[in-house]
Formats: C-alpha cells, structure tokens, sequence
C-alpha cells in the first residue's frame, strides 16, 4: 500500500469512530428526554415490570424456563439477564412453595 492509500485508510477509519460516537451521544439524548417525559407523566423509567400470571405458571414448570423467559421478555422489553434472573427466582420460589 502507498502512503496515500494509507492516509485513505486512516480517515475512513477516524469517520466511522466519528459517527458511532455522534450517534451513541445521540442515543443518550434521546434515552434522557425520554426519561424526563416518563417522569412528567409519572411513570418511573426504573420500575421493574412485574410478571404476569402467563408468566408465572410457565416458569412454575421447569419443562417451559424456556419459554417463560421468552414471553418474560416479550411483555416487559427486558434484556436477557434479566429475564433469566427473574424466571429463575420464580423457579426457585416454587420450589420453596412446593
């Protein structure tokens, strides 16, 4: 490679770090607005979603964690740790219970 296509290289490379940290900065923003709007309307953006009796019944049953975890998700938008977390206390509760 030539020191020019070096130099194209290079400024390609510091353009693509440019735009991902415009656009995460950007993310930023719109997650706070967001935030602030829930907190107008009184709605707290860090409340947890209680799992509903769907949910509850599937992760009783070992057979479905599965998809207890799916439809876990599915209601509430929550990520996967979470999830997991959350289907497996549920478990652990019904074994306690038992």
């Amino acid at each position: 490679m030539t020191n020019v296509e070096y130099f194209l290289a290079f400024l390609l490379v510091a353009n693509v770090i440019a735009t991902f940290f415009s656009h995460t900065r950007r993310l930023q923003d719109v997650d706070h607005k967001l935030n602030l709007v829930l907190l107008h309307f009184g709605i707290d953006p860090t409340a947890i979603v209680p799992p509903s009796n769907h949910v509850i019944a599937l992760a009783a049953d070992p057979k479905q964690r599965i998809e207890a975890i799916r439809a876990y998700r599915q209601q509430t938008g929550a990520d996967i740790k979470v999830a997991v977390a959350t289907i497996d206390k549920i478990a652990s509760d019904a074994k306690a219970d038992a």
